[in-house]
């Protein structure tokens, strides 16, 4: 005789639905239970100061996917923000060169070969090969994210074995990969003509959110924000600093750091000058609409930095911040559309006049910031989100 004492009831009933939820029914209505979508994406950069993925994966989440985002630990890495997703850091011994890369593709490999994921995405080619293998190995759609266009970036463009392995390994990755996408127009013109392959773009934008009252901008004060390193124009903006009455800020770190410190006291400029270091992503937009002018500069070193569009354009856009921006492709079609800035040269003398220019005229000032509240309610993540979303919800409706 079959025990009918409530304990046992309740019990059989757990068993029953979780047997159901197994076979993806509801035990009362019998519908289907959706299950939720696991994506993994991995990165080599430290996840506190990627904006770009925090936007990917917060959208993801926050649209009902479970992602897990696998980036690196650093020697000087903070602790992990919260976020509405997982992280995991790779610790690796080795922090640069090709041991950097061999030891992070290793222990990528096998930390994700371990996870059950439903897609796996590789985010630039640095982590492409251990995540195309996992997603092969498992079955499971694999997606590429052409952060940049990698055999042309500023390391790799002149060292000509290092580039021929690099265009090696994307020739190996688009050619075997029917999910992908990119960040500008441009690379996605590039990857087509190479490739026959058509990349979605999904530019990298700050999320439109309703401010406060306007900040008060210190007088005279020019940022940059970004990664310290070389080809970044960092050393013609310190030398314009030398005929100009202002500040500038700094916020980032990189490669060329100690230079740019040294580079500040040589010329006389270090008092005009705050090295901020690494700031979190929160913080860069308050720093940004405190202060009266952005800069965007860049040297035509590799295609990669040539066809770019930065975060930080759209930054200063989203801080109604008037700025100087380099005359690169991807920067003077979007400007010509909305004039919020001043397209410069990379060249002192210009760099001087132009930033001189929104410091002391008042009007084009004015026009300019103007242009840039305007300009933020189309450049904004809500408009890339639908398109990111769209595109990760037929992978499965292919």
């Amino acid at each position: 005789m079959h025990d009918q004492s409530p304990f046992f009831a309740a019990r059989a009933c757990l068993r029953a639905s979780r047997e159901q939820q197994g076979r993806g029914k509801n035990v009362v209505s019998g519908t289907a239970i959706p299950r939720m979508r696991k994506l993994l994406f991995a990165v080599t950069t430290d996840l506190n100061h990627d904006q770009r993925m925090q936007r990917i994966c917060g959208s993801l989440a926050r649209h009902g996917y479970a992602v897990e985002l696998v980036g690196r630990e650093k020697p000087g890495s903070g602790p992990l923000q919260p976020q509405p997703y997982r992280q995991h850091r790779l610790k690796c011994r080795f922090h640069t060169g090709k041991l950097f890369y061999l030891e992070y593709m290793f222990r990528l490999y096998r930390h994700i070969a371990r996870g059950r994921y439903d897609a796996f995405c590789a985010i630039d080619l640095d982590t492409a090969l251990p995540v195309y293998m996992a997603a092969k190995r498992a079955g499971r759609p694999f997606i590429y994210d052409a952060h940049e266009y990698f055999p042309e970036v500023i390391e790799v463009t002149d060292r000509p074995l290092v580039k021929w392995v690099w265009t090696a390994v994307e020739q190996f990755i688009v050619t075997r990969t029917h999910h992908v996408y990119t960040v500008t127009q441009s690379i996605a013109d590039i990857f087509e003509r190479k490739y026959n392959r058509r990349f979605e773009v999904i530019r990298n934008m700050p999320l439109l959110e309703v401010q406060g009252p306007a900040a008060c901008r210190a007088p005279r004060t020019i940022l940059y924000q970004g990664a310290a390193n070389a080809g970044r124009g960092l050393e013609q903006l310190l030398q314009a600093m030398v005929g100009l009455d202002a500040q500038l800020v700094l916020c980032g770190d990189g490669d060329v750091l100690p230079q740019l410190k040294q580079l500040a006291v040589a010329i006389g400029v270090a008092h005009k000058v705050e090295f901020r270091g690494q700031v979190l992503p929160h913080e860069l937009l308050k720093i940004a609409r405190q202060c009266t002018v952005g800069v965007m500069l860049l040297e035509n070193k590799g295609l990669s930095y040539y066809y770019s569009l930065a975060n930080k354009f759209f930054d200063y856009i989203h801080a109604g911040l008037p700025q100087v921006v380099i005359d690169f492709p991807e920067y003077r079609k979007l400007n010509a559309l909305y004039q919020v800035g001043l397209l410069t040269e990379l060249t002192v003398t210009e760099i001087q006049h132009k930033i001189a220019l929104l410091l002391s005229d008042k009007e084009v000032y004015q026009e300019l910031a103007r242009n840039c509240e305007a300009a933020k309610k189309t450049l904004n993540w809500q408009q890339e989100e639908a398109k990111l979303l769209n595109f990760y919800d037929q992978l499965w409706q292919q």
